[in-house]
């Protein structure tokens, strides 16, 4: 998986639209292959971003748990820390 796309469910406060749209830029960017796409192929990059983001609303409005919501930055520490482990090799 990406490393810059991040889970985005159960969080408190949920997760905004922006969170959302920049997940589904990531994962168009590593699908495509390509950072920025061609003039040729912008609008079907934006049209299948705009897609995924519609499909990850959709998706994390449906989930249900009964786990705690997580804290952003406790989460971003766990992160950090293991990202700091995995750079120490």
């Amino acid at each position: 998986m990406c490393r810059s796309v991040r889970p985005l469910f159960n969080f408190a406060p949920p997760a905004d639209e922006d969170e959302i749209r920049a997940a589904a830029l990531q994962y168009v960017r590593k699908v495509s292959g390509s950072r920025s796409p061609s003039k040729a192929n912008q609008v079907a990059f934006d049209a299948a971003v705009d897609e995924i983001a519609q499909a990850t609303t959709a998706l994390l409005a449906s989930l249900t748990t009964l786990a705690p919501p997580k804290n952003r930055e406790e989460e971003k520490a766990k992160a950090r820390a293991k990202r700091e482990k995995r750079q120490a090799r």
